[in-house]
């Protein structure tokens, strides 16, 4: 019977326990999958950004709605039944009274209906662009979580070499073939890959939970369905004479603000000038003639009637108004800070985007230089097993190369692993500023519109 060395029992243990913590995440991955189109629509709808953007929109267009209301005459019932007066009433005692009024004209209206349509505009474009950004942190955050699930994997099969690298060495050692200081090498291996298990264990916690907040769906069901992701396209990001085509919902929103400001402020100066203001007026009162003593002060031949009736245009021209004059500096003021809003929106956006190219341009050799090393550690690894397979003579001839030996192999294994991750890595960061960039550019809805349900 083959009894086991005491003394690997912990390390073989160790090594059984990072297996047993980075499995719990493959079997999960076969359970209740969420694809990033799932993801990507539940972040916009549970994002309190994108909630108080639409709460914008829907006052912008109540503000657009009033601005234009005042030229529908309102119309307002009321009674002012009271006790009999003493002496000479102070009111016309009224069992029912009917009051109509509107604007007829005025021109400052006009530049306030302006403002208001630009301010749904500006709303409008605010709440796509807090769509998008929602979108673009669920979409970077499920495709980390993918890359981090693909590279737990991928340290469970490290995970796996090294436990076998550690035996071999064990045995080697034993055979009096390597010093104790090679098994050492190959415990700190295994607790190096456990440690860095450990490490993508904790940040796939942490994503999750990010995932769950942005959608609001229970940690428990989020599994990220790798085939539901699309490829990132690589994007000309040259900025083009005029930036004006590179405008995002963003950059948009806060011009249109600025031109609503504009027309308020417009309106506010006309305010203060002599144009005439023209509003309608009607007003219908059924009187009571028992409360009061109305028919003491009319004739017999004139007696105070109970039904009245009045109707006319009310005229007013502003002449000298110091309030409206401030009032005008005030909104004029708010549409340069707009408006300087705007500009500098544009800058940033500008500048964000050439910032991404140059970091782009780095990415991508990176990235380039990652996927060589994993093709050339799978190729060592290939000759290495061919030679464990098919043998070379152990040096039987000068200059031949040596026998490779399991250990030799399992090394190779572990490198493999190890470039893949780095490779995932390279892959990851590259889509994460390709997706900024695409943000940038006001082209994510292009890409998002692509995204399969399945």
């Amino acid at each position: 019977m083959n009894i086991r060395d005491p003394r690997r029992l912990p390390v073989t243990a160790l090594a059984g326990l990072a297996l047993s913590l980075v499995a719990l995440l493959a079997p999960a991955r076969l359970q209740a999958q969420v694809s990033l189109a799932t993801v990507v629509e539940l972040a916009q709808r549970n994002s309190s950004a994108v909630k108080l953007a639409q709460a914008d929109l829907n006052k912008a267009t109540a503000l657009l709605a009033e601005s234009k209301d005042v030229y529908i005459p309102n119309l307002v019932l009321g009674s002012s039944i009271g006790p009999p007066s003493i002496g000479f009433t102070f009111s016309q005692p009224s069992i029912a009274n009917a009051t109509m009024q509107s604007l007829f004209y005025s021109h400052p209206q006009r530049q306030y209906i302006l403002a208001a349509s630009k301010g749904i505009d500006a709303a409008t474009l605010s709440l796509k662009d807090a769509k998008e950004q929602a979108s673009l942190e669920a979409s970077t955050e499920y495709i980390e979580l993918d890359t981090v699930s693909s590279e737990l994997l991928e340290g469970q099969q490290q995970a796996e070499s090294a436990s076998r690298l550690l035996e071999i060495e064990q045995q080697r050692q034993e055979a009096g073939v390597d010093p104790l200081s090679e098994v050492l090498q190959a415990r700190l291996t295994g607790a190096q890959l456990k440690l860095r298990t450990m490490h993508l264990q904790s940040r796939a916690a942490t994503l999750i939970g990010q995932l769950s907040a942005l959608t609001g769906l229970p940690a428990a069901s989020i599994r990220t369905q790798h085939a539901t992701i699309p490829e990132v396209p690589a994007v000309n990001a040259d900025l083009p004479a005029s930036s004006d085509v590179l405008l995002t919902a963003g950059v948009q929103a806060a011009r249109a603000q600025a031109a609503s400001r504009q027309f308020q402020a417009k309106g506010d100066y006309l305010s203060t000038k002599h144009w005439p203001v023209i509003g309608f007026g009607a007003q219908y009162n059924r009187d009571a003639t028992s409360l009061n003593n109305y028919n003491t002060y009319f004739s017999a031949k004139k007696k105070f009637k109970a039904d009245n009736f009045n109707a006319g245009l009310n005229i007013q021209i502003p002449i000298f108004d110091i309030g409206r004059r401030d009032k005008s500096r005030e909104t004029a003021a708010d549409s340069l800070r707009a408006t300087v809003e705007a500009e500098q929106a544009q800058r940033q956006n500008d500048v964000q985007i050439a910032t991404l190219t140059g970091s782009l341009r780095e990415l991508n050799a990176l990235a380039e230089v990652a996927s060589l090393k994993q093709q050339i550690s799978a190729e060592q690894l290939k000759a290495v097993q061919t030679s464990l397979e098919t043998g070379n003579g152990a040096g039987v001839e000068p200059g031949a190369t040596p026998q490779q030996s399991p250990k030799a192999e399992q090394l190779a294994l572990i490198d493999v692993r190890q470039k893949t991750i780095e490779a995932l890595d390279s892959g990851f960061e590259l889509t994460k500023a390709r997706l900024s960039l695409l943000r940038a550019l006001g082209h994510l809805d292009d890409w998002l519109r692509g995204l399969p349900s399945k």
